[in-house]
């Protein structure tokens, strides 16, 4: 599965940006992780298959919104109220099913995005 992150940018502090992520095909979990600058990445969202059920960072809830559409093999991050504090890249992953996985741990997915870099200033 390859998969291609659109939408980064900067923007002010407040404002709104939306990510999308292109799937080459049919997978079960996908989510997204971000990496600031000198620090490690980490899971900001994710999400099943059927695209009900959710997972968020504490960072990021009420904020984000992730949401999936398995016709186009697809997956978007809308992205509100960003602070300088959500500055970094963002990389789009997927991963097959496994029993008791974890949707915020890097472990669950196999297949990685190159990343889209979002700068938001103050």
């Amino acid at each position: 599965v390859q998969l291609v992150e659109s939408g980064g940018g900067s923007v002010q502090a407040g404002g709104s940006l939306r990510l999308s992520c292109a799937a080459s095909g049919s997978i079960y979990y996908m989510g997204w992780f971000r990496q600031a600058p000198g620090k490690e990445r980490e899971g900001v969202a994710g999400t099943y298959r059927g695209g009900v059920r959710t997972y968020y960072a504490d960072s990021v809830k009420g904020r984000f919104i992730i949401a999936r559409d398995n016709a186009k093999n697809t997956l978007d991050l809308q992205m509100n109220s960003l602070t300088p504090d959500d500055t970094g890249v963002y990389y789009c992953a997927a991963g097959e099913y496994t029993a008791n996985s974890y949707l915020l741990a890097e472990s669950t997915y196999k297949y990685w995005g190159k990343g889209t870099q979002v700068t938001v200033s103050s």
